[in-house]
This record gives structure tokens, C-alpha cells and sequence, in this order.
């Protein structure tokens, strides 16, 4: 009983201790502490009735090299700071811009990566009591207060974020369940707006503002019952995912304004929604504990993963990694170099995109690809997963194939592949289900580069309401360059899906009611044994506060917990040996001054 009993004390004792370290396949991933933001005097605040703590990333192209920038709120405080990941030190004594609030609190935040420059930068801050604040922290201005007298919405906003491709259309959702589009350029009004109806079906509706001159906000989409939790946009810009407080996905042609299709969490709110790099797969989680991926071609769940233990906060797709079911050395097709490539490791993102040209202009199988992605929750555990070619095509044969990992080089599209670089603006790059999928930039909500073939081509607009959207969903979208597809997706759909016949009609759906109670067993809701459940890579505990951030770079991951810590752990290979010295020495004098032991100068 004795030894039971310490046995059990010994297990959740390291069960309970917070990890600075873990291993997958590509190597170690190693917390850097010297690369820590924070408040700058780094006392830990009452986190409770506080705002869940965000982060978002932008690049100004600074010619010294160092141009990331990161901005985070903790409490009522904002901050902007010069990032500088595995390279440097964290300077936390000099942010580039500091804000306190009074009376509101900041909930999330998006910067416009297209007019980003080193000298100015336009950031959205969304609000605890319903503003959206537009501010340059560069140039320390404020531009512009939306929903200033709450004339809009009263409610918390939930997030918010710059519509791709635009320069001045920004979309936020509000805990009221309403979404709303504005444009910059646009004023308010000083009288509550009045609406009429534009398009409706089960469970949303989108309408107009009516007034004589054009006036904020363009067009108000109600989505769901309860809380509007998430929203992200397809990496084409296309397609909207919305997740919500009454446990559905919902997932919009936002140009179009028509349901895609819809997917129900096993029990409870969803919280999270992200899109797989090549706009395939949606990942959600919630507050059933797991994580569900949603196919998007197919219009229905492919798998749940469990472990956390509980609600999972935020869910990433990481570009930079992927897995590469490679033929055996005989099968071969690349050059002797390449091959030297593929066993030494020398310029292995590079060469890997070389390989799969190669040998996808020969081999008619298609080279497999494994999706990793993770997810952070409120039981400060990190969890990565990996979405197999078992799950993704359960009635195929296996290939007798091996391995391979590589971390994806962020700058090199595929050779060979016909595409440009993912940062170029207005341009698009397919990624079919034969080739890998290219790597994304530095962003948090990743909007606008990597462009995937998961359109359909029913998704054009008919007539009246391409003259009733457009107007406003695509008032200033015209640099949006129109992507062509080549194959139809509107096949094997689940009763979730919508298809719009006609302008004269309201888009009036499914048969299948939405109540939780009749939606389990359906396709809306398969039950647990009805499909794969996933098991994480590596979980880990690393933080003593519920996470709320889970942000994957091309040398790091970044997280943050509630307690204001945001912190970078490096990829294997990605930090110096100078690096990891600097790392080591924090950690000592950390330590030695918490045993008030005294330090040699």
C-alpha cells in the first residue's frame, strides 16, 4: 500500500512538473527563456476576470534583417515589441509601444500584412465592451475608434481580423453571435444603423445597412445561437469557418454569402477553428476536450483526437513540417546529388520539393502527406498531432514506403511546381493532394498567401446577389484576383451541405434539424466509434496558467498562458550553440535567485 501510494505521489508529481524540453521525430524542441516577453516588470497578474492573452506577428521587411514585430495584451495593457526569436535576447525594457486602457479591456488583435512597412503598420484591436481601435504602434498614432458609442454591438469582441486581399475591409465577431464587415475609410454614423435583410438559411442570416450614404458597417452576419467564439479564413481568402457557443461549424463562401456545409462538437461550445495549409482540412476544439478534423472537400468528419484534459483553446496547422512517404532507393527518380541530399540532410527542405517535382513528373502514385498541427489548452498541456495517410484515405492501401521529416524552408516555393513565392501578392499557388503543401508566412491568423484548390466552381455568383454582396462584400476586394479551379468539390457532402439554386430564393436548407439531441449518429455528429480517434504525438504540460496562444514559425513555436509569459521554443537544428549557453545561463541565475544564493559579478 505504502509503495502504491508513493508511486502515485512520484507520478503526479511528474506528471504535474512543467516540461521545458520534448522530442518528436525531427529532433528536440527546446524552451528558450532568454527569449521570453512579458510585461516588462515581469510581476505575474491577477489573471482572473482578465481577457485570454493574444499574440500576432507581422514582418515590416526591415533591411537590417530583423523585421519581425510582435504584439501582445495582457490585462488592459498592449504592448509592441521587436521580436527576435532563437537569435537574440528578449529586450523587454524597451518596447517600440505601450498602451494602458481604462475602463475596457483588449480581447484580440490583427495586423494588415499588405501595407506593413517599416515606418508604419496598421493593427486592429478589438475591445472587452465592443470597440474596434485601428493604431499604427510604429508611428504611435490612433487612426480610428469603430463602434465607439456601442451603437453597434454592446458585446465582447470575440476576434477580428483584416479580410484578405483587402487593404481596408476588416471583419469582427462579437460574443452577441453577430459578425460584422467595415471598411476603414468608412465612418460609423451617430445613430444606431438599420438593416434589411440579404440572404438567410438555417442558422445565419446576412443584412445590408440602410442608409443614404455608405456608412459603417457594410454588411451584419448572424451565425448560431450564443457566443460567435472564432472565425478564420481560408488560406485562399474564399471561405469563412465560424465556430460558435452552440457547438457548430459553420463554413460560409464569403464572397457569395452561402453555407458550405456544417459540422456539431460531440457536446458543448466549439472555441477554435484553424484550416489546413492547402485549405483541405478545418481542425476544431472546444469544450468536449478534443480536437476534430472536418474535411472540406467531403463535408464531414475524418477524426477526433483526444488529450487534454480540458477545454482546448486554440488549434494551429504547422506549415513547416510535414512527413514525405518516400519510394524505395531503387524507385528512386531524382538526381545522385539529390540523393546524397535525401540520406546527409544538406538543404533538406529544398531538396525534398526537388525530389517531389521529380518524381511526380514520373510516378503516377501520388507522393503521401502528413499534416501536423497542435493545439494548447486550458490544462496548460501542448499537444501535437499527426494527421496520417490511414485517416485521410482509410480505403486505400498503405504503400511499403519510409519516412521522412523535414522542416519546411519558409522562402523556397517548390521547385518545379509552377507556383511563386507564397508571399507574393495576388499571386496563387495549387497545392493538389500530390504534392506538399507550401509553407506559410510569419502571421498569426496566416490569411492570405498559400492558395489551395478547395473551391467550387457552384461558388460564382448568380446575378442578383452578386449585385447585392458585392456592392459590399467586395467593395474593395478587386485586387482579390479570381482563382480558377480545376476540379468540383460539391460532391459526397454530408446533410450539412447548402447548395443555392437560385437568386430569387432564400437559401432555406438542410432536412436535418439542429437540435443536439437529434444530431448525434448523423453526419453533422458522428458518434466516438464511428470515427478514428487520434492519439497526440507528444502532450505536454508547460505552464503553470491555461494557454490561450499556439503560434508555429519557421524556427520556433511560440506559446502563451494566461499569466502574460509568451514564450519561443526553438526547432531542432534552429538555435546556435551561443544560443543555448544564453538559455543556460538565465536559467542559472533564475534559479540562483530564487535561493537568494549570491551571484558572481
Amino acid at each position: 500500500m505504502l509503495l502504491s501510494k508513493m508511486a502515485a505521489e512520484g507520478g503526479g508529481k511528474e506528471m504535474n512538473e512543467i516540461k521545458t524540453q520534448f522530442t518528436t521525430r525531427e529532433g528536440l524542441y527546446k524552451l528558450l527563456s532568454h527569449s521570453e516577453y512579458s510585461r516588462p516588470n515581469r510581476v505575474p497578474f491577477n489573471s482572473q476576470g482578465s481577457n485570454p492573452v493574444r499574440v500576432s506577428f507581422v514582418n515590416v521587411n526591415d533591411q537590417s534583417g530583423n523585421g519581425d514585430r510582435l504584439c501582445f495584451n495582457v490585462g488592459r495593457e498592449l504592448y509592441f515589441y521587436i521580436y527576435k526569436g532563437v537569435r537574440k535576447a528578449a529586450d523587454l525594457s524597451k518596447p517600440i509601444d505601450k498602451r494602458i486602457y481604462k475602463g475596457t479591456q483588449p480581447t484580440c488583435h490583427d495586423f494588415n500584412h499588405l501595407t506593413a512597412t517599416a515606418e508604419s503598420v496598421s493593427l486592429l484591436v478589438g475591445f472587452s465592451a465592443g470597440q474596434v481601435q485601428l493604431i499604427d504602434p510604429i508611428k504611435k498614432e490612433t487612426s480610428k475608434l469603430f463602434n465607439e458609442e456601442r451603437l453597434i454591438d454592446k458585446s465582447r469582441v470575440t476576434c477580428v481580423k483584416w479580410v484578405p486581399g483587402s487593404e481596408s475591409l476588416f471583419l469582427v465577431a462579437h460574443s452577441s453571435g453577430n459578425m460584422y464587415l467595415y471598411n476603414v475609410e468608412h465612418t460609423c454614423g451617430t445613430t444606431a444603423p438599420h438593416y434589411q435583410l440579404l440572404k438567410q438559411g438555417e442558422s445565419f442570416a446576412v443584412h445590408t445597412c440602410k442608409s443614404k450614404s455608405t456608412r459603417n458597417p457594410l454588411l451584419k452576419w448572424t451565425v448560431g445561437e450564443g457566443a460567435l467564439n472564432e472565425f478564420a479564413f481560408s488560406p485562399d481568402g474564399k471561405f469563412l469557418a465560424c465556430v460558435s457557443q452552440d457547438g457548430f461549424l459553420r463554413v460560409f463562401n464569403f464572397d457569395s454569402v452561402e453555407l458550405h456545409g456544417t459540422m456539431k462538437s460531440y457536446f458543448g461550445g466549439l472555441l477554435c477553428v484553424c484550416w489546413s495549409p492547402d485549405g483541405k482540412y478545418i481542425v476544431t476544439g472546444g469544450e468536449d476536450d478534443l480536437v476534430t478534423v472536418w474535411s472540406f472537400v467531403d463535408c464531414r468528419v475524418i477524426a477526433r483526437g483526444h488529450g487534454h484534459k480540458s477545454w482546448v483553446s486554440v488549434v494551429a496547422f504547422d506549415p513547416y513540417t510535414t512527413s514525405v512517404e518516400e519510394s524505395d532507393p531503387m524507385e528512386f527518380s531524382g538526381s545522385d546529388e539529390d540523393f546524397q541530399d535525401l540520406h546527409f540532410g544538406r538543404d533538406r527542405a529544398n531538396s525534398t520539393q526537388s525530389r517531389l517535382s521529380k518524381r511526380n513528373s514520373t510516378d503516377s502514385r501520388p507522393v503521401s502527406v502528413t499534416y501536423r498541427f497542435g493545439s494548447v489548452g486550458q490544462d496548460t498541456q501542448l499537444c501535437l498531432w499527426d494527421l496520417t495517410e490511414d485517416i485521410l484515405f482509410p480505403h486505400q492501401p498503405l504503400s511499403r514506403a519510409r519516412t521522412h521529416t523535414n522542416v519546411m524552408n519558409a522562402t523556397s516555393p517548390p521547385a518545379g511546381s509552377g507556383g511563386t513565392n507564397p508571399g507574393s501578392n495576388g499571386n496563387s499557388i495549387t497545392t493538389p493532394g500530390n504534392s506538399v503543401p507550401p509553407p506559410l508566412p510569419r502571421s498569426n491568423s496566416l490569411p492570405h498567401s498559400a492558395v489551395s484548390n478547395a473551391g467550387s466552381k457552384s461558388s460564382v455568383m448568380d446575378g442578383a446577389i452578386a449585385s447585392g454582396v458585392s456592392k459590399f462584400a467586395t467593395l474593395s476586394l478587386h485586387d482579390r484576383k479570381e482563382r480558377h479551379h480545376e476540379k468540383d468539390h460539391k460532391r459526397n457532402h454530408s446533410m450539412g451541405h447548402i447548395s443555392s439554386k437560385s437568386s430569387d430564393k432564400l437559401n432555406l436548407v438542410t432536412k436535418t434539424k439542429t437540435d443536439p439531441a437529434k444530431t448525434l449518429g448523423t453526419p453533422l455528429c458522428p458518434r466516438m466509434e464511428d470515427v478514428p480517434l487520434l492519439e497526440p504525438l507528444i502532450c505536454k504540460k508547460i505552464a503553470h496558467e491555461r494557454l490561450t496562444v499556439l503560434i508555429f514559425l519557421e524556427d520556433c513555436i511560440v506559446t502563451a498562458c494566461q499569466e502574460g509569459f509568451i514564450c519561443t521554443w526553438a526547432r531542432p537544428g534552429k538555435v546556435s550553440l551561443g544560443g543555448l549557453m544564453l538559455s543556460y545561463c538565465a536559467e542559472q541565475m533564475t534559479t540562483m535567485k530564487a535561493v537568494n544564493l549570491p551571484i558572481l559579478k
